[in-house]
């Protein structure tokens, strides 16, 4: 929805007529008679409103209130302050602080009123630009982080497991894409690419510790029935999973994607590594399902494995970054 709406609080209704009166030829309007109503129309009807014109003085609460709660709220919201010029020192004060694009003295004069009016739209519609251009960059990132974090995962599998890691991680992948695998979350405020690369590289580091740990945790496989490895599974995972014969309810989807959409800076647990070390440990079909109550690990028979085609990773590595960026 693209927000093309002017908002306009005030706590005299002759006055939100006579806006609306003179402002709808430019765009619609929406009214609110106090700083708590126009606070709700704000999350009732944020996604709509592209300019916030607040009246300062009015009972119970201040217009800076509701432009202070609109800047922590509703960040791409232009917001415009109307007063009188004996309240231009609290016009000047939200102006220095940041809570308004520009404040309309009362009385208005019509012409300078609309030209605001259509300056702040246009500075919204400049705004709402950006943002998405910030949000398909940010798209963009993180579907690379999601297949950074793949190719990882296949050298670390590949490092610190023993034998043939391919058929176990495919499994892995395979039910990553089937439960629904999020793209990774990036704060960029708070970091930067190199740093960003270190904690990346610290967590593919604990991960196959973590792998390493659970093949001698999980011992020789020689014996084990498939009940017997799904008893091993549902403990390792640490969750409330209920196994009934050869398959096992996981009722936390992130329980089986944790290595891969994991937040950065965040090093899994060595329950979130489980699954996977469970996978490659067993190295056996194994399908996984949504079922009642959450996602349905069963065993599938045994038998000669199926030779995985040359681009199985390149497939999945496309397959899953598709699927985490779907809305």
């Amino acid at each position: 929805m693209t927000a093309v709406k002017i908002l306009y609080v005030d706590d005299e209704a002759m006055a939100l007529k006579y806006f609306e009166r003179l402002v709808s030829p430019i765009a619609p309007v929406l009214t609110a008679i106090s700083v708590e109503e126009g606070k709700e129309m704000l999350r009732t009807r944020g996604a709509e409103i592209a300019v916030l014109v607040s009246d300062q003085r009015m009972p119970g609460a201040h217009g800076n209130e509701l432009l202070s709660y609109a800047r922590e709220h509703h960040p791409t919201v232009v917001r415009m302050l109307t007063t009188a010029y004996s309240e231009m020192g609290e016009a000047i004060e939200a102006i220095n602080t940041g809570e308004i694009y520009r404040y309309i003295t009362k009385p208005w004069d019509l012409e300078s009123l609309r030209a605001d009016l259509k300056n702040a739209l246009e500075l919204a519609e400049l705004r709402n630009e950006r943002d998405s251009l910030v949000r398909e960059k940010m798209l963009v990132q993180q579907q690379q982080m999601l297949a950074s974090r793949i190719t990882q995962l296949a050298l670390v599998c590949a490092g610190f497991v023993p034998g043939d890691y391919a058929a176990g991680f495919s499994v892995f992948l395979d039910s990553a894409q089937r439960v629904g695998c999020a793209a990774p979350s990036i704060d960029w405020r708070r970091i930067d690419h190199a740093d960003l690369m270190q904690s990346e590289a610290q967590r593919g580091i604990a991960i196959g510790q973590l792998l390493a740990q659970w093949q001698l945790d999980f011992g020789a496989r020689v014996g084990k029935t498939p009940a017997q490895a799904l008893t091993l599974l549902a403990t390792a995972l640490a969750a409330p999973a209920q196994a009934a014969g050869e398959s096992l309810v996981v009722p936390d989807r992130a329980t089986l994607t944790a290595p891969l959409d994991g937040p950065a800076q965040q090093v899994p647990t060595a329950a979130g590594a489980a699954w996977l070390a469970w996978l490659l440990w067993w190295g056996e079909p194994v399908q996984v399902r949504q079922a009642q109550g959450g996602w349905a690990v069963s065993m599938l028979a045994a038998g000669a494995p199926g030779r995985l085609r040359d681009d199985w990773l390149a497939d999945a590595i496309e397959q899953i970054g598709q699927a985490a960026l779907e809305p």
